[in-house]
């Protein structure tokens, strides 16, 4: 096990989030961790020029896609349709959305970028769902013309969708998102389904469920439904609770036009994640027991099923590694100065309570460090006082040179940088430990680890460094005259 301190009281459901064991995988996971800490060190992925680098799991992505398909396949009557549709959100990267679809994962995509990446990672149309409260006419055109599930938010985007339809009829499954408004969760800006959520129908809105019931009727093509009560933060009670609204409106829509029109319901994802401690709790398996204890008929095999997880499929296989440039103290605690901050890891740092994360402790050769605890602060590289990894921390005492490593952060956070300070984004890498097989042509740092810094692992290039060049052609330096000349 690493020298990880746990960053503090996790903000989801008790009951399911906090104080599970580590199992054999979650061991697994930490040890590939640490060797892959001291292999990114040893190959030279992470120098004094490059001081900061981020690191994905492959094994570990690869796992939890069994664990989802294997925890729905137990409760689901044989043959029922499921798709399992990543949310691009949380890791919108090229590779990553490959490698799932390899496991059989397909996308949520929620704009034209996001489509654009699943597109260029091969995923098929037929696996793709569009969802997004502000969809353009281009975006539900293209959608409409590849055959790609939609999702409308509200009636005037169903109106848009009517003269869409009418004028070039299309393959897509098209269904309306409802807000069950079941209330929320501890995290106020990630709560979906209350009273005034800007998501989706709000069902216990005056007139909404007449509204949806005419909707249907008037419209044969309409056969989906869709929520998304969970996110982080949300007890599984209540997402559980949000998904059995959702299956009892299609039972009652299907009851009021006299026959089966609404065929799968797309029940969302947002499986929260234990941000404090190793072990993987909630887990898919947990869930989908809930499930189909509250909403048994769900899964009877008369609707198709769509889920569209994100964050618990990455979160766990994604470290944040950053080397330690400086010591100092001041007003008598230990401070490392790392060159991880608010450009990988936003929200923690302006929402520290919300998004604490857990810190691990390396040495210099990207070793897990030991000796006596010391409180100490996680600084990142950015000019103001508030950009901290991690305050008053208990962990062996960093020095210069040595690396600290952000756990957890496989979603939402190398991948969606914030560019304060003009501050580079990092190189990403996917590895595997050797014998798990090679990349693609992309690979670096084969070695077999004999040379006592290799560690036996294999990495490959998710994505390069951003450069210099790049960060000023991105801020307008090939318009560098455009104001003057005016």
């Amino acid at each position: 096990m690493t020298s990880a301190e746990t960053s503090g009281t996790p903000s989801d459901d008790v009951s399911v989030t906090r104080g599970g064991a580590v199992v054999p995988e979650d061991a697994g996971r930490v040890e590939r961790r640490d060797r892959a800490v001291r292999a990114a060190v040893g190959q030279g992925l992470l120098t004094a020029e490059r001081p900061v680098v981020a690191l994905l799991d492959v094994r570990g992505i690869r796992l939890s896609a069994a664990a989802l398909h294997a925890a729905f396949t137990a409760v689901t009557a044989p043959g029922t349709r499921v798709l399992h549709a990543f949310a691009v959100k949380a890791a919108p990267l090229v590779p990553v959305l490959r490698l799932l679809a390899e496991e059989g994962v397909g996308a949520e995509v929620a704009s034209a970028g996001e489509l654009a990446l699943v597109r260029a990672a091969g995923l098929a149309p037929a696996r793709t769902v569009l969802d997004s409260p502000a969809k353009t006419p281009a975006e539900l055109r293209e959608a409409l013309a590849l055959g790609i599930a939609v999702n409308a938010d509200n009636p005037q985007e169903l109106d848009r969708i009517d003269a869409l339809v009418r004028s070039a009829p299309t393959r897509s499954p098209i269904g309306v998102r409802v807000n069950p408004q079941v209330g929320g969760g501890s995290i106020g800006a990630l709560s979906t389904a209350t009273a005034t959520s800007k998501f989706g129908v709000a069902l216990r809105d005056e007139g909404a469920r007449d509204w949806l019931l005419r909707a249907y009727a008037d419209r044969p093509w309409l056969t989906r439904l869709h929520a998304h009560s969970g996110s982080q933060g949300m007890p599984l009670s209540l997402m559980a609770q949000g998904v059995a609204e959702t299956y009892a409106l299609a039972e009652e829509v299907n009851r009021h036009v006299g026959r089966r029109q609404v065929d799968t319901i797309d029940i969302g994802g947002g499986l929260p994640v234990n941000f404090g401690s190793d072990a993987t709790a909630p887990t898919y398996a947990q869930y989908a027991r809930l499930l189909a204890e509250v909403v048994p008929g769900l899964f009877d095999g008369r609707y198709g099923l769509v889920t569209e997880f994100g964050r618990s499929l990455l979160a766990k296989h994604g470290t944040v590694l950053a080397r330690v440039e400086y010591t100092k103290r001041a007003g008598g605690r230990a401070i490392a100065v790392t060159h991880a901050g608010v450009q990988v890891a936003a929200r923690t740092v302006y929402a520290p309570s919300a998004w604490p994360l857990r810190i691990a402790a390396y040495d210099a050769k990207g070793r897990p460090k030991t000796g006596p605890d010391v409180v100490q602060d996680i600084a990142g590289p950015a000019c103001f006082a508030g950009d901290l990894l991690a305050e008053g921390r208990a962990l062996p005492l960093l020095e210069q040179g040595d690396h600290a490593a952000a756990l957890d952060t496989g979603a939402y956070y190398f991948a969606h940088h914030y560019a304060y300070n003009s501050l580079a984004r990092p190189g990403i890498y996917g590895f595997v430990p050797d014998g798990d097989g090679a990349g693609d042509g992309d690979s670096v740092g084969a070695r077999d680890g004999a040379d006592g810094g290799a560690g036996g692992v294999r990495f490959a290039v998710v994505r390069e460094p951003q450069t210099l060049e790049e960060i000023v052609g991105e801020s307008g330096g090939p318009h560098g005259t455009s104001l003057t000349s005016l």
